[in-house]
């Protein structure tokens, strides 16, 4: 493991959060400001928990996380909320309570296989699940930042991502290894324009 690894896990241990990968959305968000105070956040793949923990304190009390995952992070505060559900089941009913959201968040990723094209399509097939419920939950301005394994159809998710958010990049954190095929799509400015537009 890379020094920069270890900076990181140790990092995560004396701050208190579950895992380093927190510092990957802290580094984007401290740059594009995509989780802001009093949002309501969706937290897909939750376990085992550092994203919500950092969320949490972004949004303050008047803010809510639902972590979705069928490993529930043990996560006590009154503004996060657990379901222990496969992000292919229809939970999206379960906290329509909550209304719109301002932010999707998807850390998912596939079981690996060794074999990086099958790795890929299953990532790329996890991502596609976090855009739809990104569309089908975010108000009008919201943001999507999603974990992706880079491959043949990447680019192609990309532009799929375009459709929907008014600014789409791409984000290598500092905390992800120079040699890992893991990298991050950020959505900005969600859209109803081209949903409206393909219902007509």
């Amino acid at each position: 493991m890379k020094k920069v690894q270890d900076h990181y896990f140790h990092l995560a241990k004396k701050e208190g959060y579950a895992a380093r990968s927190v510092y990957k959305l802290q580094e984007a968000n401290e740059k594009y400001h995509f989780i802001k105070y009093g949002q309501h956040v969706i937290d897909l793949g939750a376990y085992p928990g550092s994203w919500s923990q950092y969320v949490l304190k972004q949004i303050g009390k008047k803010g809510i996380v639902v972590g979705i995952d069928l490993n529930l992070p043990k996560i006590r505060d009154d503004n996060f909320r657990g379901l222990k559900e496969d992000v292919y089941s229809d939970f999206l009913p379960l906290i329509q309570d909550v209304l719109l959201f301002d932010v999707v968040l998807s850390d998912m990723a596939p079981a690996t296989t060794g074999n990086k094209s099958v790795d890929h399509i299953r990532s790329i097939g996890l991502c596609e699940r976090a855009l739809e419920i990104a569309i089908l939950s975010l108000r009008e301005g919201g943001s999507f930042f999603c974990k992706v394994f880079q491959g043949g159809d990447f680019p192609g998710f990309v532009s799929l991502c375009k459709k929907y958010f008014k600014e789409v990049r791409i984000v290598k954190p500092k905390g992800s290894r120079s040699e890992s095929v893991e990298i991050f799509v950020l959505g900005q400015g969600f859209t109803m324009a081209f949903i409206e537009k393909t219902s007509e």
